[in-house]
This record gives structure tokens, C-alpha cells and sequence, in this order.
């Protein structure tokens, strides 16, 4: 592995604190919350080293769930999930006022919130890729399972109106030209009115058919970081990967990108230099067939990160 080509505007000392998330309350399946136990011993650590990386010992954050957390109209576990991002946003906005590079390791989707949260408190002129199967960004309203890691995006762009009082620390950080998605292919009906109405970048997997990865990329980079001025944060949920490559997860959804394409992605955003902060989530070690198909899917999430971190094939 080599990394000799790759430089990071942001953090040209290249050190790195991991921030292991183990939560599942923004959905119903359980075992998410063994993700990122799973990755780190699979060896992530000794990769990045590898790469040059100064490596801080992980932070592993802890989650406690309330004795009483009532739905809040549809919405499942606000509580819960409104405490716990929050207590995310802090521990990433820490790590960069440290001068480190948060790479979170979930748990489920709904972690986000947190996670750019604390990216843009700390630079608000950030824009945001999300590499996905889905668009996580149903409203309050037209959720239509409830389930919070389906909403994430909704809550940081302030389209969650009236806001849940179990979010009111959520700053609308995101505007709608900072973000671009990449890998759609399962959005909901009220989330495509959304991203009508906003104009937002969005890609779907027809549109890797058409263009190819590489060019998909150039687009979205095109509309969200024109001129390539603005730090990058990339947030990566391991379903935007085809079920083939990581069928370990709570919603694999068939026809996504191949393990090349999502590692092309992660390896382009590396090279602008503009990297600032990364999240993989979603790993579901016990929904895997088989040991198997668990190995596939932490293996291709330690390939992803590394390619963002700087690996490059030559």
C-alpha cells in the first residue's frame, strides 16, 4: 500500500482519531451496534498506520438509553437517538479543534447527525457527500417507518419543521447545493419531492450506468465544491455497495456500486486534498448468512476507508 501521492489540506500532519459509534437506536434491526468492533479488529488500525497515519487510541463512545422515550408523532426512539448524535457532534468537533481527522465507525446511519454536525460547526463552509442506497432524507412527516436513520439529512438541513424539541440542538448547517449524493436507488416518494424542490445533486445508480463512476464523481464534485475551495466530508453508509460485496447490512438493496466503484469514489475525494472527515456505517455483523459473507462485508469497509485515507494502486 502506498500513499506518497495523496495530501490532506486540512491535515498535513495526517493524524487521525478514530471514533467508534456501537448504536442501533435509529433503526429497529440489532447487531449494528457490533460494527465497528468488528472493523477495528479486522485491522483498520495497523492500515492506516501503514499509510502513514498518526493514530490517537480510538475512542469508543457509549450510549445509554433512556428509562422512558415515547415516540415523537412517527418518530421511533427520539430520545434516544436526539442524546447520542449529540453526544457524537461534540466528540468530532473535538477531534478536529485537535487538529485530528474524525473517522467514525458506526453503528447505524442516524449517527450522521452527529457527525456533520460537528464537521461543519468546525467548518461551515464544508460540503457533504453521501455514498448511500438510500437518501436518509425523509422528514418527520413523511417517514414512513419511523425509523431515524431514514431522516438524518432532513434533520441537518432544517427541513424537519416543526423540529423535534429532542433536536433542537441541531444547527441547519447543510445547504442543499453543499450536498450530492452517490449510489441511489432506493428513495422513497416524499424523499424525491424533497430533492426535487431543493435542487439537490443527486446520482443514482442509472446514472453510473450512464456516465461511469468516474464521471458521476466530476459532476457531483462540480456542483457542491466548485473550483475545489471547500474542505470535503464524506459520509458512507456500506449499503451503497452492492449486497455481492457486503451483504451484511440492515438494508441491502441489489443493483449497487461494485467494490471498485465505491473504492473509486472514496480514492477521487482523496485526491482533491480537500478530505476532512469520513463515516462508514451500517456494517450489520449479525445479519451476514455466514462468517463469510460478515468477512466480505467488514473487508470492503476497511477497503473503502483506506482508499480515502490515501491507498493507491501504484
Amino acid at each position: 500500500m502506498t500513499s506518497d501521492l495523496i495530501s490532506y489540506k486540512y491535515h498535513p500532519n495526517k493524524k487521525v482519531q478514530i471514533i467508534s459509534c456501537p448504536f442501533s437506536g435509529g433503526q429497529a434491526r440489532g447487531g449494528v451496534e457490533l460494527g465497528p468492533d468488528h472493523v477495528l479488529e479486522h485491522g483498520l488500525e495497523e492500515q492506516l498506520a501503514s499509510l502513514d497515519w498518526t493514530l490517537s487510541p480510538p475512542l469508543s463512545l457509549s450510549f445509554s438509553e433512556p428509562a422512558s422515550d415515547p415516540d415523537e408523532g412517527k418518530l421511533k426512539r427520539p430520545l434516544y437517538v436526539g442524546t447520542s448524535t449529540k453526544k457524537v457532534a461534540d466528540t468530532v468537533a473535538s477531534a478536529l479543534s485537535a487538529g485530528s481527522f474524525p473517522l467514525t465507525i458506526g453503528g447505524d446511519h442516524s449517527l450522521a447527525i452527529g457527525t456533520v454536525s460537528g464537521v461543519f460547526s468546525q467548518h461551515p463552509d464544508a460540503c457533504l457527500l453521501w455514498i448511500d442506497a438510500h437518501a436518509d432524507i425523509n422528514t418527520p412527516q413523511s417517514t414512513p417507518s419511523g425509523n431515524i436513520h431514514g431522516c438524518p439529512v432532513s434533520f441537518l438541513m432544517g427541513l424537519a419543521d416543526p423540529c423535534p424539541p429532542q433536536f433542537a440542538w441541531v444547527k441547519p448547517y447543510l445547504k442543499a447545493n453543499k450536498l450530492a449524493y452517490i449510489g441511489l436507488r432506493d428513495v422513497d416518494p416524499g424523499e424525491r419531492e424533497i430533492l426535487k424542490q431543493n435542487g439537490i445533486a443527486a446520482y443514482s445508480m442509472h446514472h453510473v450506468d450512464k456516465y461511469g463512476i468516474g464521471k458521476v464523481v466530476e459532476m457531483a464534485l462540480e456542483r457542491v465544491n466548485p473550483g475545489s475551495k471547500s474542505p470535503i466530508h464524506l459520509s458512507l453508509d456500506i449499503d451503497a455497495l452492492d449486497p455481492v460485496h457486503a451483504p451484511a447490512t440492515g438494508t441491502p438493496v441489489r443493483g449497487g456500486l461494485s467494490l471498485r466503484e465505491a473504492c473509486y469514489i472514496c480514492e477521487a475525494l482523496a485526491e482533491t486534498g480537500n478530505l476532512v472527515a469520513m463515516d462508514i456505517m451500517e456494517c450489520n455483523p449479525a445479519l451476514g448468512a455466514d462468517e463469510l459473507s460478515v468477512k466480505a462485508t467488514i473487508a470492503a469497509a476497511c477497503s473503502v476507508v483506506r482508499c480515502a485515507m490515501g491507498e493507491t494502486l501504484l
